[in-house]
């Protein structure tokens, strides 16, 4: 790294905490929207935005408006990119932001289709599509925050923190949703698993208003932190790039295209095991298509127990790419994912405990592969388009893995006759993918983000940064 120039003063830093904590709470502010919508599409939307006298496609439809936010998702990653590699990390992320709150809060605010017909499930698209957008730009620009201000060594540690914001949002969207069920509970008699009239009503709007809470802590941390280093030295060089997509498209492809199914296996894995799940464990064991029979507080309560786990998993996860390296700890990870896939129907077959390893398996091996795509994504391209290229790379994946997941997954949970073994077989073929996109790449622990080109080819720099590399 240059040194400043004699008599100058040092350029300022952020505090390591300030970068652990803006990292994190973005996301799990960001993941937080998401999950609630993804909550409530199982739970209430089918019902409010997309009547029919058939149960299976309104929750298909609903599904439908949940993976569209997919679509719009690497449509933010190039803009908020291209606003990332020309202007700046902070600024952004700060847009970014702000851009998911006003649309989940106005989310809160939607009349149902009882109310404004097809005009209130176009609001709910439209918004939804929002979302999307903005989470586009999220993820990629908590990443670059906290792998360009980690110190030596410590890299893939550091980037497992925008990464737990994953799990901290699904407890706590989760948990104000399991609040606001006790609150509204079903009327006696009822299905305890189906929502009171009242939640029906206004309950479910509970946790998309309360957004704006998280928004505005997530701002003001946000906006309290400074330009990355790594950043700061690429403008003062002149480097950074009119047309970041261009560039990235024109001289990093491989990159986008191995990083896009590098991370097929986590994204399908993640919603088949959050939103697809939450479908089948509630599902009445003698309906058209069975499912699990469980209560929806039953189910989420072991949901959220599953995912302490992957919250775990995810911190342990950094310390082993760190030390092994980012590649060989996801080789070894992803191969679990094949064979996890393979005994869904026999560990689910062993009844309740059955279950419960089913989600503590799938969620642990969450951690495990999510945790170190925080830190090999940005590791794959060079500081003038690492905003572009890693955000592309994690949204497309998107398309192909977390907007179609849920509807696969329905469509092949009917085709097994209420058994999900087909489901399984479908996650371990994602996984072979993204098995053969490792075993096509390189190890990026060494690469160091001061150097593009060695960032752009992945081959190991023989100097080591304070910003980076081990």
């Amino acid at each position: 790294m240059p040194a400043p120039a004699p008599g100058s003063a040092p350029a300022p830093v952020n505090p390591r905490s300030r970068v652990l904590v803006a990292s994190l709470i973005g996301t799990t502010i960001e993941f937080y929207d998401f999950y609630i919508y993804a909550t409530a599409a199982v739970l209430v939307f089918p019902q409010l935005f997309f009547p029919s006298s058939d149960p299976t496609t309104a929750l298909l439809s609903s599904f439908a408006v949940f993976g569209a936010a997919m679509v719009a998702r690497p449509i933010g990653a190039v803009v908020f990119g291209h606003l990332g590699d020309r202007l700046g990390r902070k600024k952004t992320l700060v847009v970014s932001l702000l851009t998911m709150g006003v649309a989940t809060f106005l989310i809160g605010v939607l009349p149902t289709y009882a109310q404004a017909g097809w005009v209130a499930t176009a609001l709910l698209v439209l918004m939804r599509l929002a979302q999307g957008f903005a989470l586009g730009g999220e993820w990629s620009g908590a990443a670059l925050v906290a792998t360009e201000n980690a110190p030596s060594g410590k890299r893939a540690l550091y980037g497992t923190f925008p990464q737990l914001g994953a799990p901290l949002g699904f407890i706590i969207g989760n948990g104000l949703f399991l609040l606001m069920g006790a609150l509204l509970p079903s009327a006696a008699g009822a299905d305890p698993s189906q929502p009171s009239d009242a939640f029906l009503g206004w309950g479910w709007r509970v946790p998309f208003l309360f957004s704006a809470v998280m928004v505005a802590i997530g701002l003001w941390v946000r906006s309290r932190l400074v330009e990355s280093a790594v950043f700061t030295r690429t403008r003062a060089s002149g480097g950074v790039r009119r047309l970041p997509l261009a560039t990235v498209v024109r001289g990093h492809g491989r990159q986008l295209v191995l990083g896009t199914f590098i991370m097929l296996a986590t994204y399908v894995l993640f919603y088949l095991m959050t939103t697809f799940s939450l479908s089948y464990g509630r599902a009445a064991k003698d309906a058209a298509v069975p499912g699990l029979g469980y209560g929806y507080t039953t189910f989420v309560l072991m949901l959220i127990f599953g995912v302490l786990f992957f919250a775990a998993f995810t911190l342990v996860s950094g310390p082993l790419a760190d030390r092994y390296g980012r590649r060989t700890t996801l080789i070894w990870v992803t191969a679990a994912i094949v064979v996890f896939g393979l005994v869904w129907a026999p560990l689910i077959g062993l009844g309740t405990l059955g279950v419960v390893l089913w989600l503590v398996l799938g969620f642990t091996l969450m951690g495990l592969t999510f945790g170190p795509m925080g830190a090999l994504l940005p590791e794959l391209f060079p500081t003038s388009v690492r905003y572009t290229g890693s955000g592309i790379s994690y949204n497309v994946s998107s398309i192909l893995g977390a907007a179609v997941a849920p509807f696969i997954a329905v469509a092949l949970w009917e085709a097994g006759d209420g058994s999900p073994w087909l489901v399984g077989v479908y996650l371990s073929a994602m996984a072979v993918l993204t098995l053969t996109a490792l075993l096509l790449g390189k190890e990026t622990r060494h690469v160091s983000l001061d150097d593009d080109e060695t960032a752009r080819t992945g081959e190991r720099t023989p100097s080591v940064t304070a910003t980076g590399g081990s």
